[in-house]
C-alpha cells in the first residue's frame, strides 16, 4: 500500500543464491548496492535506522527490490518473519532461505508516502491488519471522513478483481451473489454470478440494505463459498469483504443481524481530523488527482498472509487472549462488578480467535516473529466493540461497549514473556 500506510508489507523478493550470501552481506555493510555476477538480492544500499530496522538509501534499477516495488526511504523491519533490528541483520537473514525462494519482506513507509488519506493512521493500520491476517473489515463513521477513499484505494494498491455494491433498501439477494436465468433457446437454466465474486468486495453503506440481503453475505463471509440453487461457488482467493456504514441517520437505515456483525473480525470507528490535517485534505482534494500505484498482486498477498500465520503466539498470550474475550461475558469475575448489569452478552470463541489472528498481524507489521499481549490488547476495542451487546440498562447509562474494553484491559494482567536473550518484555 505504497500510497497509505505508516507501516505496511511490501510485496516479495527473491533469494541471493547461497554461495553468494557472504559477498552479498560486505557490500551490504559497506553500504554498497549488491551486485555479485550482475544479479541482486533486494538491490539496495542499507543503513540503520532510527528506532530499529534498515532503512533503504538506494534501489538498484531492475533487481529484485524495484521490481518489488521498495523505494528509497523505506525501512525494512522483517524477512519472512524474521525482525530486522539494524542493516547488518539483513544479510544473516537472507542466508536462511534457499536459492530462488521467494521472502516476504515488512517495510515501514515514510510519512511522505500518504498521498491519498491524511491522518486516520489508526484506520489505515487497521485496514492492514484484516487484509493481512484475511479478515472483514466494518468501517464506521459520519460522512466525509474517507471510509470509501480508504477502502478504494487499498484496492487499487492490491490488485485483484475489485467488487462494489452501494446497498441499498431496495436491492434484493441475488443482487449480491447471482441467480438463475432461463435461457428460452437451450431450453434451460444458466447461472450468473454477481459482483460477490471478486478478491476486495466493498459493501458501501451495508446498513442501507435489508435485514434479508445483508444475510446474504454470512455463507460467504464465513464460508469463502454461495449457494446459488442446489450449486455451490468458491470465491477467489484472497476475499475479503471491506464494509461502510453511517452511524447517525435512522431513516432508511437497518441494523446489521448479530450473526453478521459477529463475522466481521474488526469494527473501526472513525473520528474527526484534526484542523491541521483537515487543512492538508482540503489541499489535496483542490490539487491535480492523484494516482495510485499498484504494489502487490493478490497472489502475494496470500503468501503475506501465510507468513502472518508462521508469526509464534506463546500459550501465555493466548490464555491473555482468552481471558480478555470471557471477562466481557463474566465481567463481575473479572473484576468489574459495576457494570455486570450493562451487558447482556460478550465475547465468544470467535473474538478470541480473531483477537489472536488480529495481534498477529499487528506483530508482523511492527516486524517481530512474536507476538506480545501489547498487540492484543492495540486490537482488542477494534475486535470486541460490535460484540458486545448491551442491556437496556446499559444503554439507558450511557454505557459504551468501549468503556467495558477499557475496564477489562485494566483489569486484565499482560503476560510478560521471556524472550531468551536476557530481555523480558
Amino acid at each position: 500500500m505504497t500510497t497509505l500506510g505508516s507501516a505496511g508489507a511490501s510485496a516479495l523478493g527473491n533469494a541471493i543464491p547461497s554461495n553468494q550470501v557472504n559477498t552479498v552481506a560486505q557490500q551490504l555493510l559497506k553500504g554498497g548496492s549488491p551486485t555479485p555476477s550482475g544479479k541482486a538480492f533486494l538491490g539496495v544500499s542499507l543503513t540503520d535506522a532510527t528506532g530499529g530496522g534498515a532503512q533503504v538509501q538506494s534501489v538498484v534499477a531492475g533487481g529484485p527490490a524495484a521490481t518489488a516495488g521498495i523505494q528509497s526511504g523505506w525501512t525494512i523491519l522483517a524477512i519472512g518473519g524474521h525482525s530486522v533490528t539494524n542493516a547488518a541483520a539483513v544479510a544473516p537473514i537472507l542466508a536462511i532461505y534457499a536459492p530462488g525462494q521467494r521472502v516476504a519482506v515488512t517495510v515501514r513507509l515514510p510519512n511522505g508516502s500518504r498521498k491519498v488519506i491524511v491522518g486516520q493512521d489508526r484506520l489505515l493500520e487497521r485496514v492492514l491488519v484484516a487484509l493481512l491476517s484475511g479478515g472483514h473489515i466494518l468501517v464506521e463513521g459520519v460522512p466525509g471522513l474517507a471510509k470509501t477513499a480508504t477502502v478504494r484505494a487499498f484496492a487499487s494498491a492490491i490488485g485483484g478483481k475489485f467488487g462494489r455494491i452501494q446497498f441499498t433498501p431496495d436491492l434484493v439477494p441475488s443482487d449480491l451473489v447471482g441467480t438463475r436465468v432461463f435461457n428460452p433457446r437451450k431450453a434451460d437454466f444458466s447461472t450468473e454470478l454477481g459482483p460477490i465474486f471478486c478478491n476486495l468486495l466493498l459493501a458501501d453503506e451495508v446498513n442501507r440494505a435489508p435485514a434479508k440481503v445483508q444475510s446474504a453475505l454470512l455463507e460467504v463471509m464465513q464460508e469463502r463459498q454461495v449457494t446459488i440453487g442446489k450449486e455451490t461457488f468458491k470465491v477467489d482467493e484472497p476475499f475479503l469483504v471491506l464494509a461502510t456504514q453511517n452511524p447517525i441517520e435512522a431513516d432508511g437505515t437497518y441494523p446489521l443481524p448479530e450473526a453478521q456483525i459477529d463475522r466481521f473480525m474488526l469494527k473501526v470507528v472513525v473520528g474527526y481530523p484534526s484542523s491541521q490535517e483537515e487543512m492538508g485534505i482540503v489541499g489535496r482534494m483542490i490539487g491535480e488527482p492523484i494516482q495510485i500505484r499498484q504494489v502487490l498482486i493478490p497472489e502475494e498477498l496470500v503468501e503475506l498472509q501465510r507468513q502472518v500465520r508462521k508469526v509464534y503466539v506463546d500459550p501465555a498470550v493466548i490464555a491473555y487472549a482468552t481471558t480478555l474475550v470471557s471477562a466481557t461475558r463474566n465481567l463481575k469475575a473479572a473484576g468489574v462488578p459495576e457494570l455486570e448489569s450493562a451487558v447482556d452478552y460478550g465475547g465468544s470463541p470467535r473474538a478470541t480467535i480473531h483477537l489472536v489472528s488480529a495481534g498477529r498481524a499487528l506483530a508482523f507489521i511492527r516486524g517481530r516473529s512474536y507476538v506480545l499481549g501489547q498487540d492484543l490488547a492495540a486490537v482488542a476495542p477494534e475486535v470486541l466493540r460490535h460484540r458486545i451487546v448491551l442491556s437496556y440498562e446499559g444503554i439507558a447509562d450511557g454505557v459504551s461497549p468501549d468503556t467495558i474494553v477499557r475496564r477489562v484491559l485494566e483489569t486484565t494482567d499482560m503476560p510478560r514473556l521471556d524472550l531468551g536473550d536476557g530481555r523480558v518484555v
